[in-house]
């Protein structure tokens, strides 16, 4: 059996957290950037930084991309996507086609 060692770290602003893979995000630094009022803060921190690194801001930018390519994007998983379908369906709008 495989044993997750949870490591000890500290962010550049000092935060300490723990973690048991490489990645460098502070959840601490990553609660306290997340939006309070657009459609980025119905996502977790991976989907959200997904589309933020594929500039993506807003629900104009996401409708230009296909379902198919959000998929694509590190991070983005199926229970993030259907968030997005109901933001975007509020809003009228519809990811493009493939």
């Amino acid at each position: 059996m495989t044993e997750n060692k949870r490591t000890s770290k500290t962010c550049s602003k000092g935060h300490k957290y723990f973690k048991s893979s490489d990645c460098p995000t502070c959840p601490v630094c990553e609660e306290k950037r997340k939006p309070q009022n657009s459609f980025l803060s119905l996502l977790a921190a991976p989907a959200r930084r997904a589309l933020e690194n594929n500039d993506i801001r807003n629900l104009k930018q996401l409708a230009r991309f296909s379902e198919k390519e959000v998929l694509e994007f590190h991070g983005m998983g199926p229970g993030s996507m259907s968030a997005l379908r109901n933001a975007l369906k509020a809003e009228g709008l519809k990811f493009s086609a493939d």
